[in-house]
């Protein structure tokens, strides 16, 4: 009933730059948070950068200064400029939603069918 549709993933060369972009769909109420966590070969999923519904934005230590998260309430939707990439940027990367359906008694995590980023020259 809720659909995380992702796009902007690709092949860039170190120091480029790429923008995701991230649109909810769906029967929802309000959404509390989105964002996007990654996931390289080996590694854990982790967190790179989320919006909560305030406004307020996070960012793991590793982006900082390079990506900027930023959100359209009107369109569900939020974006994720990525600049200077490096190759350790490598992963592919999940878009989440915190969404509270109508009725539901607390929000649900949703997650984005992933877009792999790849940064190498």
């Amino acid at each position: 009933q809720v659909q995380l549709v992702e796009s902007g993933g690709g092949l860039v060369q170190p120091g480029g730059s790429l923008r995701l972009s991230c649109a909810a769909s769906g029967m929802i109420f309000s959404i509390n948070a989105m964002g996007w966590y990654r996931q390289a070969p080996g590694k854990q999923r982790e967190l790179v950068a989320n919006i909560i519904s305030g406004g307020s934005t996070n960012y793991t230590d590793s982006v900082k200064g390079r990506f900027t998260a930023s959100r359209d309430n009107a369109k569900n939707t939020v974006y994720l400029q990525m600049n200077s990439l490096k190759p350790e940027d490598t992963a592919v990367h999940y878009c989440n939603a915190k969404i509270w359906g109508y009725g539901a008694s607390r929000p649900r995590d949703y997650w984005g069918q992933g877009t792999q980023v790849t940064v190498s020259s």
